[in-house]
């Protein structure tokens, strides 16, 4: 499994974007963004400010999305 750096919010949100998910509101330094699947919606919370690994993880988590399927979408592993 490829390691996580330390990444901009703004990668992010566009790798996010890329695999589906769209902005819903955003509220401060929090934005929500959601995709719809044939069984239910996801939703994943992320800060505009600088990503850590483990904030990172924590979105990736909440999205339901692997690893190495967002480095294929965006390069920001190692």
């Amino acid at each position: 499994m490829p390691k996580l750096q330390c990444i901009s919010s703004r990668k992010a949100m566009r790798a996010l974007e890329r695999l589906g998910f769209e902005k819903v509101r955003q509220t401060g330094s929090h934005v929500v963004m959601k995709k719809a699947t044939k069984e239910s919606q996801i939703g994943c919370a992320r800060y505009t400010r600088n990503l850590h690994v483990g904030t990172l993880s924590g979105i990736l988590k909440l999205a339901q999305v692997l690893r190495e399927s967002l480095s294929k979408v965006y390069e920001i592993t190692n």
